[in-house]
């Protein structure tokens, strides 16, 4: 069978849709359920099981499933790069994916976790996916420190050559409405058009960027879990890889695109950026896909008018629409 962790969040279902257009529904879920409504991101997808985390590392563990997985697509985390238990961090990013990263490779089990872009830090030293470049890197938040324990982890236990960590970097799309404050700018942005009629982006601290001129690689959702997929399809192909768009797009123009989606005129307000952002908030972000297209990945992209434009007017205003009917 094939695994995904955190399968009901927002990564995670829509890469069970993807796998679910593929013709596989032998799919165990694991995810943390609990008051939150996640569990309707998996209403409508096909899989034979569900099972709460702890309990599926307890499995793990039992050698329940030694000889039933054929792929783990490990993209369960917590993923607020406002954390700060960094022992929770720890425990959950790092050992969890330690302990599975151990089971996948003695089963053979193909294996692919979620690493992030956050992991760049501000930039300084690249967004090279070469393992050389791995150990200069230096996040600003726990979340991406923990995701690089892991990712420096894999490098030094020589897995890199057996498993696949995606550094995902901007992904926007359906699925994300359970996030929160964590949802994308696309899903936010919308919502305050709704009740507000404007945007509201933070200025520019830095004299090199135009307030809403800061910079990030955002990419679509169905894009994202499209290149996830095809990581199952080639098992000869190990390391770590970025997932962007390849492009840097900014604020400005993520949100202009949202307005044009909804036929408006732009009208986007500024705002102080707060004080505990400054200094850990990256002001530009690109990924280098030369390394996964050279590896034969080669899915066609969505631009960033058009995702935005089917985001809004296929998922975002139908569930206005809906929400306004209840």
């Amino acid at each position: 069978m094939i695994i995904v962790t955190g399968g009901a969040g927002f990564i995670g279902s829509a890469l069970i849709w993807k796998l679910n257009e593929m013709g596989r529904d032998d799919i165990l879920v694991v995810d943390t359920l609990s008051r939150d409504e996640r569990w309707q991101n998996l209403s409508g997808l096909r899989f034979q099981d569900y099972r709460q985390s702890g309990d599926f590392l307890l499995d793990i563990e039992a050698g329940v499933f030694d000889d039933h997985a054929e792929a783990i697509f490990h993209l369960g985390a917590c993923s607020s790069t406002t954390e700060t238990d960094v022992a929770f961090l720890v425990r959950n990013n790092f050992e969890y994916t330690k302990s599975l990263a151990r089971f996948a490779v003695r089963s053979r089990a193909r294996f692919i976790y979620a690493s992030s872009a956050a992991t760049y830090g501000d930039g300084a030293n690249g967004y090279s996916d070469d393992h050389a470049a791995i150990e200069a890197l230096r996040p600003l938040n726990a979340y991406a420190f923990s995701k690089q324990l892991f990712d420096i982890w894999a490098l030094r236990q020589g897995f890199l050559d057996r498993i696949v960590g995606l550094k995902y970097f901007n992904v926007f799309g359906p699925n994300e409405w359970h996030k929160g404050d964590m949802r994308s700018m696309v899903a936010k942005g919308f919502e305050q058009i709704q009740q507000t009629g404007k945007i509201r982006l933070f200025k520019s601290d830095r004299p090199e960027y135009v307030d809403g001129g800061q910079e990030r690689d955002f990419i679509y959702v169905k894009d994202a879990v499209e290149m996830t997929a095809w990581f199952m399809e080639h098992p000869e192909t190990n390391g770590i890889f970025n997932i962007g768009l390849g492009q840097a797009t900014t604020w400005n123009a993520l949100i202009t695109a949202i307005f044009e989606a909804l036929g408006r005129e732009p009208n986007i307000e500024y705002a102080d950026m707060p004080e505990h952002l400054k200094g850990k908030y990256q002001y530009h972000t690109c990924a280098e896909m030369d390394k996964i297209r050279l590896a034969g990945c080669e899915k066609p992209m969505t631009s960033i008018p058009e995702a935005v434009g089917d985001y809004v007017t296929s998922y975002l205003l139908p569930e206005r629409l809906l929400e306004s009917r209840r």
